[in-house]
């Protein structure tokens, strides 16, 4: 599979790396080399393509708790995906604001 570009930068991203956003109720997805990414791109108004962006096998449901507030995911669910390697790293959320909020300060990492 050949790289896709950063929704942002349009950096080429492989299989296994980056980041992968997606709105599973409305068949959308986003790609991102880097988490930081994420922010500018929801701050300038996402523009989304068309697609699943999970794998064979993925739950869309995620972890079933937005990683922000704890709350159950509805059908505004995000989730965002991190690829590193042969590993896949999820995280939910109830909805685009939550996920650049969660970003902002620096996701898992903050």
């Amino acid at each position: 599979m050949s790289p896709e570009p950063c929704n942002w930068c349009d950096a080429p991203v492989g299989r296994d790396e980056g980041f992968r956003a997606s709105r599973p109720g409305v068949g959308e997805r986003a790609v991102f080399c880097r988490l930081e990414h994420v922010v500018p791109w929801l701050l300038r108004g996402a523009s989304w393509e068309a697609g699943s962006g999970l794998e064979p096998g993925d739950d869309d449901a995620g972890l079933g708790r937005c990683a922000l507030c704890g709350e159950r995911l509805g059908e505004e669910r995000v989730l965002l995906v991190r690829h590193r390697g042969a590993h896949r790293i999820a995280d939910g959320f109830c909805g685009t604001e939550h996920m650049l909020t969660w970003a902002k300060s620096g996701g898992r990492w903050a």
